[in-house]
């Protein structure tokens, strides 16, 4: 590393975090923890050749939240002075005063925090100039503009690179933090003229830039993915197969979470509600969380509460297995912590019966006749009731085979039965965030049209 990366090295943070539950303990704190955390970054976008913006980004932070009993006060500063952060754990304390008392407040027991955390590897310093952050992006939207003289304009093309580190610490012994990095290449090309032009973008995003998809590469597909789009149709309203593209499936993935993540079930506002040990997907199904992936970008020793995270199986056989808990949702469930304050790590979901051959052009034969969704527009989705309603544009499908490109419809159904009639998983698999899954495909939903 030719040039320091951080201003203040972990050893640093973690005297402040020691400074800070020192300050809450003389004030008379029952309990109390802190998080700290400093980073930087480099964001640029160009659009037709030429600079949009240039961004480069220092923020630094300290969160500070204290107990008196079962009262809860939060504070926060940026601001990493002594002086600022007595003042900081002075005005949690007082919001703590006169906070009502929750008796599911409070920090994790001793014996789920983890005190000896494994290094991860999650942090790749990508110290690339704004000179060549341009130079990237230029490449990567004239790789698109290339690719026919039918992509006719851009929304642009953009480069980001942040890397950060953080201590959180609280008053039961836990300490640990660690740096991570994560790094994107992205462009939206626009193929065709007038009303009848389309639009879509591609990306990488990865913890190592070494191993980001090369500029031409992401330009190239997300312009073969615009022109795919041009003279789209209207469909009738039908019931048909629904064919998820992998990255769509994955947000199909992110709504089960939310569906069975401890805030919506201690509320009462999940379809999923009290669905532990039953059948929500066919028996095919699994779903799997594994928080130790080295370098992976869902990887975390310790939740946000400093809780040991752990390799389950979420759905075994289609069987919820387990929830996504906090320590405050699990006491509110009068369950245990499951190590996911702050949200889920590394899912993968897979089929029993997905095989290596089949790849995206397999899963459209599987298909045979119906809709390939590539875009949806609109929230649409009730986590009361799992009725789920989505703006769409993809293609029609007949015999395996893409016929023509649709937009302008709707398609709906309920998850719960959506879930239930998953017929496969691709092994196109992709990682989008926290989730990884190949595309998926749905018996039959609702294409509401013309």
């Amino acid at each position: 590393m030719s040039k320091p990366v951080f201003t203040h090295t972990q050893d640093q943070l973690k005297q402040i975090a020691e400074d800070v539950l020192r300050f809450a303990r003389e004030k008379g704190a029952s309990d109390a923890a802190v998080e700290i955390s400093e980073g930087g970054g480099l964001s640029i976008s160009v659009r037709k050749a030429k600079i949009e913006t240039i961004e480069q980004n220092r923020d630094k932070g300290i969160g500070v939240t204290v107990y008196i009993g079962q009262k809860r006060g939060n504070a926060s500063t940026s601001d990493f002075s002594s002086a600022s952060l007595q003042a900081t754990v002075d005005a949690a304390y007082n919001i703590a005063r006169f906070t009502a008392e929750d008796d599911c407040a409070g920090l994790p027991e001793a014996d789920l925090l983890e005190m000896h955390p494994q290094d991860l590897k999650l942090c790749y310093p990508w110290l690339i100039t704004a000179e060549e952050a341009i130079d990237l992006a230029i490449r990567t939207e004239a790789a698109a503009v290339a690719v026919d003289k039918r992509i006719t304009n851009s929304e642009g093309a953009g480069i980001h690179a942040q890397q950060s580190h953080f201590i959180a610490a609280n008053s039961r012994g836990f300490i640990g933090g660690y740096p991570f990095s994560r790094h994107t290449i992205s462009v939206a090309p626009i193929a065709g003229k007038g009303a009848r032009m389309q639009r879509d973008y591609w990306y990488s995003s990865q913890r190592n830039a070494k191993k980001l998809a090369s500029p031409e590469v992401i330009g190239r597909y997300a312009a073969e993915r615009a022109l795919a789009r041009l003279n789209a149709r209207k469909l009738d309203t039908r019931k048909c197969p629904v064919l998820f593209e992998a990255p769509l499936a994955a947000g199909l993935l992110g709504s089960f979470v939310q569906a069975v993540s401890g805030g919506a079930l201690y509320r009462k506002s999940s379809f999923l509600l009290d669905s532990l040990g039953t059948k929500i997907f066919p028996s095919h199904i699994e779903i799997l969380e594994d928080p130790h992936v080295i370098g992976a970008v869902g990887s975390s020793p310790f939740d946000d509460e400093g809780v040991k995270t752990q390799r389950r199986d979420v759905v075994k056989n289609g069987v919820l297995q387990g929830y996504f808990l906090s320590c405050y949702s699990a006491r509110k469930m009068k369950m245990k912590t499951t190590g996911n304050a702050g949200g889920s790590h590394n899912l993968s979901m897979t089929s029993a019966l997905t095989a290596k051959t089949d790849n995206f052009k397999a899963m459209l034969k599987k298909m045979d006749t119906g809709l390939l969704v590539t875009e949806l527009m609109g929230e649409g989705v009730n986590y009361v009731t799992g009725d789920y309603s989505r703006g769409a544009s993809g293609f029609w499908v007949e015999r395996g085979v893409i016929q023509y490109p649709v937009e302008e419809i709707t398609i709906a159904g309920n998850m719960r039965d959506m879930f239930q009639h998953i017929v496969a998983i691709g092994a196109d698999t992709l990682t989008r965030g926290t989730k990884q899954t190949g595309s998926i495909l749905i018996e039959s939903m609702t294409v509401a049209g013309s």
